[in-house]
């Protein structure tokens, strides 16, 4: 199995780079002309990163060692005179495997984010968004010595959608606010949607609402250096004290055209998760292609 996945995420990653052209109707605006309004620009970067490291004959000891990881930000957005629309779908997944030892999974996150905003020519602009996060395939804990399943695709998953205001005046920076409807579906594993207060069943759905609020950010660091980070909250109204935290920060450092230096840092709390805030970092150097 774990063969099998690394071979289709490789055909997976070569197919998408070799989509270089888009096609004349996917095409990029001229970077000539400023004026993009009424104009679909779409935007796909794909990486693949590895590290790997294999003895023979080695007498002071090591194992071998193979961890690749496989990454897509897809976006495909529209400005027009009156609205606005921005889609953006990111995913990662990933693998390592130590010696003669069992592959583990090391990432597995999809992100799908639209906010539809309308221009009223204000300081700040309503918008209505919609949000889903789930994992790309089934997540263990290593806890153990055997693996335990804890996750799956939408198993549990998160939808929300929200309904505010949008500021997007910098470049550089966008933030919203709004009254927000978060569902969380799951099907085994239930206990992300469980309500204590009934003991005759255990439910498999959960609507919650409250307030959300997502802040984005780009800082260009140094000449080859950028600074992506994203703060998500949401808290529900029957106890505005506590809070869902979900940050994701990379920093990428272009060696080339094709190779970057990537560090991720990711801080969720999620009390339906865990209790305990849960963060996870990285740092792959790997092949990053712009297909448009």
């Amino acid at each position: 199995m774990y063969k099998l996945s690394t071979v289709v995420l490789l055909i997976l990653f070569a197919a998408l780079t070799a989509c270089a052209y888009p096609g004349p109707q996917a095409a990029k605006p001229d970077s000539a002309h400023a004026d993009t309004v009424g104009v679909w620009i779409p935007t796909m970067v794909t990486a693949l990163n590895l590290s790997q490291i294999a003895f023979s004959n080695w007498t002071q000891g090591g194992s071998n060692a193979l961890a690749w990881t496989v990454t897509a930000n897809v976006g495909y957005n529209y400005k027009g005179k009156t609205w606005g629309l921005v889609n953006h779908l990111r995913a990662s997944y990933g693998r390592s495997k130590l010696g003669s030892q069992g592959a583990i999974t090391t990432d597995n996150d999809l992100l799908l984010e639209d906010v539809l905003t309308y221009n009223v020519g204000w300081a700040t602009n309503p918008f209505f968004s919609n949000t889903v996060i789930t994992t790309i395939a089934e997540g263990y804990s290593y806890a153990s010595t055997v693996p335990v399943p804890i996750a799956n695709f939408f198993d549990p998953g998160y939808v929300t959608q929200s309904l505010g205001f949008n500021y997007d005046k910098l470049s550089n920076l966008t933030t919203r606010l709004g009254l927000a409807a978060q569902e969380v579906f799951t099907n085994r594993y239930r206990q992300y949607t469980d309500n204590p207060s009934t003991t005759d069943k255990v439910e498999a759905f959960k609507l919650e609402t409250g307030l959300e609020s997502v802040t984005q950010a780009k800082l260009q660091v140094a000449d080859n250096m950028l600074l992506t980070t994203g703060l998500r909250l949401f808290t529900r109204f029957n106890d505005l004290k506590v809070w869902d935290v979900r940050w994701d920060n990379l920093i990428a450092a272009k060696v080339n055209s094709f190779i970057n230096v990537n560090f991720t840092y990711q801080l969720v709390y999620q009390k339906d998760q865990s209790l305990r805030t849960q963060m996870k970092e990285g740092l792959q150097m790997g092949l990053t292609y712009t297909v448009f």
